[in-house]
């Protein structure tokens, strides 16, 4: 999980360079998502932010999840239809995802490599990627070990 407070620094001074706005709504919704383990879903963002502001709904955090995702500081896992903050916003290459089925975990990898052979096998095709998802789900290295040594349970006195 990245550092919320350096990440939403980061994605201010991003926008700001961009001349994107960074409203109040846009950051808390990062700073949400940055928070949580893992990804999180929509409707769990709207609840979360109708705590604190009455007026939340559908729309406001669907276009503050947009607004995100043009500015690469939020990924959208489409399998899970869930979102997690980008660690490393300032890449701007394509990403892969591994998701941890089992605790939800979720590490981005930069391997550019698959992403240059991906587009240069598409244009041979004549085809333009508009975008690119590459997920891959399976179980990290924490719940793998939990689960080959589960813990032991309590004696009874």
């Amino acid at each position: 999980m990245p550092d919320s407070l350096a990440l939403l620094d980061q994605a201010a001074q991003q926008c700001q360079q961009r001349g994107a706005r960074f409203t109040p709504i846009r950051r808390r919704v990062l700073e949400m998502i940055a928070e949580t383990p893992g990804s999180l879903k929509a409707y769990d963002l709207l609840d979360r932010l109708a705590e604190e502001h009455a007026a939340a709904r559908p729309p406001t955090v669907y276009r503050a999840l947009e607004f995100l995702i043009d500015q690469g500081l939020v990924h959208r896992i489409e399998s899970l239809n869930a979102y997690v903050a980008c660690p490393c916003p300032e890449h701007v290459h394509g990403f892969q995802l591994l998701i941890c089925r089992h605790c939800g975990r979720v590490e981005e990898l930069h391997l550019d490599e698959i992403n240059d052979h991906l587009a240069r096998r598409a244009r041979e095709l004549g085809f333009e990627i508009q975008r690119q998802t590459i997920e891959l789900l399976g179980q990290c290295d924490a719940c793998r070990q939990a689960s080959e040594h589960p813990a032991p349970a309590a004696e009874l006195p």
